[in-house]
């Protein structure tokens, strides 16, 4: 991967917090975005983790080709409609972080 690929993508690392008793909902329906996020132009890699001291927390890793991929995202066609059934199941909004990767992929 060259340097100008490295500058335009875009990684972000987001906090999804469920409340206790819906938990497994939530996993589940964190779950069904994997495919069809990882099918869209620009998806780089979509990944959903466990915090390990918090069962109740998880975090999505996902990575964006550039700017315009991760502005797309909230438009493509699985998403609205599974926010929409996560936000009342979660105990606080989800938190986002933007990050520029800065180390090169291994060869």
């Amino acid at each position: 991967m060259n340097a100008l690929n490295k500058a335009a993508e875009r990684h972000l690392l987001v906090t999804i917090r469920s409340q206790p008793a819906h938990r497994q909902r939530v996993q589940e329906l964190l779950l069904e975005l994997i495919a069809p996020v990882r099918s869209e132009p620009g998806c780089l890699y979509y990944h959903l983790f466990e915090q390990a001291e918090d069962p109740d927390a998880f975090i999505l890793a996902a990575g964006w080709a550039d700017d315009a991929a991760v502005a797309a995202h909230p438009t493509h066609s699985s998403v609205p409609d599974t926010l929409e059934r996560l936000r009342p199941l979660l105990a606080s909004p989800w938190e986002v972080l933007p990050t520029r990767r800065l180390s090169d992929n291994p060869t």
